[in-house]
């Protein structure tokens, strides 16, 4: 039985590793280098209280009602099983594009992550294995990582943001032919800062928006209170809120000291919201790949970078960043590995 490394547990990781398992395609393996699952749909969680979470990357989930049918059919999905909700809550400044609808995730944007893995079941799910390095052996892939022993696989899929995939060593860096380089080297992402704070139950927050973007402030692009926009009030649980920057604001300081990052983006959001009160806990975020500002041009989803043994790359840097261009991707990727397996 084949044995497919699937490396990423964002969404095209967790969707391409779920079409995979329902497709009984072998023996599936999951390694991200984070300690839980999301990537980009990551949710936090409150030091002091675990009910208390936030999320810290995408914020929503915007679906084209003309969209693809495929993509329909994963929303309706999620809707169906409480995954996703209409996102109702009063939104600032927010662009709505007509004949598009806003979904949010009660639970958190991890939750639909996770309801994927759920899917992928029987699939080895393992976090904390930074892959390092991707050599041929005997007619396999053998990946290397931080922690733990190399291990072979017969069919290797990448679903990391492309700058990583360029740092990997052994004999992928000669297997990547120069136009696919090229073809890489051109992706560019957006960096952001994000700051999750969280409060004690019984906190008020008084402000007449769920959300709303910033337009006037260097250092502040959209600010949330976050169980607010998932539709979640409850006075067990402490309110939080989620502060996002501006992509100048995040390159300009990408390699700053977090604390002092924090405290600027503290200082900017007392102005903004003075009435805010003092958190229990907060958490400061380094998006260094936030969004994709240029993807790899006219490819359908995903790269093939060696046939046999296949090893293929795919994510939102081979089509675009919101949660339809995951989904493409994880289909693109999952059909490639089905017509080789």
């Amino acid at each position: 039985m084949a044995r497919v490394l699937v490396v990423g547990a964002g969404l095209t990781g967790s969707a391409c590793a779920a079409l995979l398992r329902g497709a009984a395609l072998g023996r599936i393996v999951v390694w991200d280098k984070a300690r839980g699952a999301g990537g980009r749909m990551s949710t936090s969680r409150s030091a002091r209280d675990a009910a208390c979470i936030a999320d810290l990357g995408a914020q929503y989930i915007t679906l084209e009602t003309e969209g693809a049918e495929p993509r329909r059919s994963f929303c309706e999905e999620l809707l169906s099983h409480g995954i996703l909700k209409p996102l109702t809550a009063p939104i600032e400044g927010m662009v709505v594009k007509e004949g598009s609808c806003n979904y949010v995730a009660p639970q958190g944007m991890s939750s639909v992550v996770k309801y994927y893995l759920k899917q992928s079941a029987g699939a080895d799910v393992f976090y904390e294995q930074h892959v390092t390095c991707v050599s041929l052996r005997d007619g396999k892939w053998e990946v290397s990582r931080k922690m733990g022993p190399p291990e072979q696989f017969d069919v290797v899929v990448l679903t990391m943001p492309v700058p990583q995939i360029l740092q990997l060593q052994g004999d992928i860096v000669n297997i990547i032919n120069e136009s696919q380089k090229q073809q890489l080297e051109s992706v560019s992402y957006s960096s952001r800062y994000a700051l999750g704070l969280f409060y004690e139950a019984g906190t008020q927050i008084d402000v007449p928006w769920a959300a709303q973007y910033i337009t006037d402030n260097p250092c502040i692009r959209f600010i949330s209170i976050d169980n607010k926009k998932r539709n979640i009030e409850s006075p067990e649980i402490g309110p939080s809120v989620v502060v996002h920057t501006t992509v100048t604001f995040g390159s300009e300081h990408l390699d700053s000291d977090p604390a002092e990052v924090q405290e600027l983006i503290l200082n900017h959001l007392e102005r903004i919201v003075p009435s805010l009160p003092k958190p229990a806990s907060i958490k400061c975020q380094k998006w260094r790949y936030s969004q994709v500002t240029k993807a790899v041009p006219n490819c359908l989803g995903q790269m093939i970078l060696h046939t046999q043994p296949l090893l293929i790359c795919g994510g939102d840097g081979f089509t675009f960043s919101n949660f339809s261009g995951c989904i493409d991707s994880a289909m693109s990727l999952a059909e490639a590995v089905k017509s080789y397996l």
